[in-house]
């Protein structure tokens, strides 16, 4: 009996059937061993960094079945994730079921092919990535211990902190305090509905916004007063380039804006899609396509558009440490335009089909005009009316819902009289800066290199959970909780919770992935000095804000 082992019992059953049948597939439902829950001493910091690892509360039978069936396996292969936590996963069953060498294989999209073609390429688990996601663990409990620790006594009990999570808490409250303290400015939009020689009628906006009501009255009446005329016509080409295939990021931003979709609910989605081999796998920061997936797209696209339709190119990744041996998320087949499923995955996939297909075609073409009408009197500015018509479609063809309005400009020719139908002025005030909704908070993290994309879904639901910030209307508003653990962070700890620290810190896990950076001296080189700037902080004075108040915590 030959044994693979892998996350989910809906990827076990999806591979068997491509193994036909030739091993048995068991899947460790996750993670099967962590460290004890807040325990720090669970972590030998003296040892040098040693974790000590228990079975995962419920995991027992399940890990108890896996060493059964590894004693009767004559092979045993390890098929987790191609990511670090996949290989994480990989090495605790190793560990904790006894295996001596398993063979490891990767696969980024579960597909006859794709399968089996890992099978053939075996190798053995990869200590750097196991070493990386360690790190990471342990700098987490690290961190997320003594600051909490800290917290508890001297705001309240029960609050925490978190590497990533107070970063992200930091941005969200800095953007709050941006919002309080806006002052708006008023101002006027003035609109003109203007008559051509032929009858067509153009709606016009003036070029200059008055700061005041008596500088736009003062328009309107020279205005109403004044002769007419186009004082120039301008004819533009221009192209629109499709975007680059999904990454994990750009996925969760796109999902919230066409569909409504948290990046929770889109990573969940994504899960379940790839488990049974209808995308390729979505936790990546790659927008590299492989040399077959482009082949496959080019085919599609010539048959379904024609020729002229189809650009085949890659895109490089924004992100310095990208993993560009892995792929952007696609479709695994082109040629499957939808798929059996719920409303929401059927949509996700139609999503991701769309920008993968859109991807590998050719630019739209846009013709652009812009008429310029003035009046015969120097109080009155210029009006400008802009218009835009799509040429040649390329990739909206096959991503519509991104084309937009045409809006095509009647001929008309230099010097032509117009006539004013009407002249109007609009109050207004500039408008604070909006509060971040879930993807906007997941690309502005991103930007920053705070945390990966991968995780932000879960560090967003954490803030959230522990009751530091409020989603109101898909935009996420920092409680008086999340403000005073946040300020208390800021004021204490700041290099801690800084965009340098959380990004050079996922800079040096990238090292250790990479094997050009060391476990030990890493975790030394942060552990020493903020172990010892948490001790001197233990004489600071308890806040008394919140201190009493009831506890708000989820």
């Amino acid at each position: 009996m030959k044994l693979l082992i892998v996350e989910s019992p809906a990827k076990a059953k999806t591979i068997e059937k491509y193994l036909d049948h030739e091993y048995t597939v068991r899947a460790s439902v996750g993670h099967i061993r962590d460290l004890p829950k807040s325990n720090k001493n669970a972590i030998d910091v003296a040892g040098g960094f040693i974790p000590s690892y228990i079975i995962s509360p419920g995991k027992e039978k399940v890990v108890a079945d896996l060493k059964a069936l590894a004693k009767k396996a004559t092979e045993v292969v390890l098929a987790t994730d191609p990511d670090r936590e996949g290989e994480a996963i990989a090495w605790h069953i190793k560990e904790a079921i006894g295996l001596k060498k398993p063979k490891r294989i990767v696969f980024h999209e579960i597909t006859r092919e794709a399968v089996q073609e890992a099978m053939k390429h075996p190798r053995e688990i990869d200590e750097n990535l196991r070493s990386a996601q360690e790190a990471r663990r342990v700098l987490d409990r690290l961190f997320g211990y003594d600051l909490s620790n800290l917290i508890w006594q001297k705001v309240r009990y029960g609050l925490s902190a978190g590497r990533v999570q107070s970063p992200a808490l930091r941005i969200l409250v800095e953007r709050e305090k941006e919002i309080r303290a806006f002052i708006p400015e008023a101002y006027w939009v003035l609109e003109a509905l203007l008559k051509t020689a032929a009858g067509a009628e153009i709606n016009f906006t003036c070029s200059v916004e008055p700061k005041s009501q008596a500088e736009a009255d003062k328009i309107v009446v020279a205005g109403e007063k004044a002769q007419w005329q186009v004082a120039k016509v301008e004819a533009s080409s221009a192209v629109r380039r499709a975007k680059a295939p999904f990454t994990t990021s750009t996925l969760q931003q796109a999902a919230s804006s066409r569909l409504g979709y948290s990046p929770a609910i889109t990573m969940r989605l994504a899960q379940k899609l790839y488990e049974v081999g209808h995308i390729s796998y979505m936790r990546t920061d790659s927008t590299n396509l492989s040399t077959v997936a482009v082949g496959e797209i080019t085919e599609v696209i010539k048959k379904d558009f024609g020729v002229k339709y189809s650009k085949p190119q890659q895109y490089t990744a924004k992100s310095k440490n990208a993993q560009e041996a892995h792929e952007a998320i696609r479709p695994t087949h082109a040629s499957v335009k939808s798929v059996s499923a719920g409303s929401q995955e059927q949509k996700l996939y139609r999503l991701i089909w769309q920008r993968t297909v859109a991807s590998q075609m050719a630019d739209a073409e846009l013709l652009k005009t812009k008429i310029t009408a003035t009046a015969l009197d120097e109080v009155v500015p210029a009006f400008v009316a802009n218009g835009q018509q799509v040429i040649f479609p390329g990739w909206l063809s096959a991503d519509p819902e991104a084309r937009g309005e045409d809006v095509e400009l009647p001929g008309v020719k230099e010097g032509e009289s117009l006539t004013l139908k009407k002249l109007k002025a609009t109050g207004k005030e500039t408008e604070p800066p909006h509060r971040y909704s879930e993807a906007g908070l997941v690309k502005e993290l991103e930007k920053r290199g705070i945390g990966r994309p991968s995780t932000c879904a879960s560090t967003i639901k954490t803030i959230i959970d522990r009751g530091y910030v409020d989603k109101q209307d898909r935009t996420l508003k920092p409680t008086e909780t999340g403000e005073v653990v946040s300020d208390f962070l800021s004021e204490y700890f700041g290099q801690y919770i800084s965009d340098t620290f959380t990004a050079e810190m996922e800079d040096e896990l990238d090292e250790i992935a990479r094997g050009e950076r060391k476990y030990v001296p890493t975790l030394k080189a942060f552990y020493g000095p903020f172990s010892k700037d948490i001790a001197s902080k233990k004489k600071i004075d308890k806040l008394t804000t919140l201190c009493e108040a009831p506890t708000d915590i989820k």
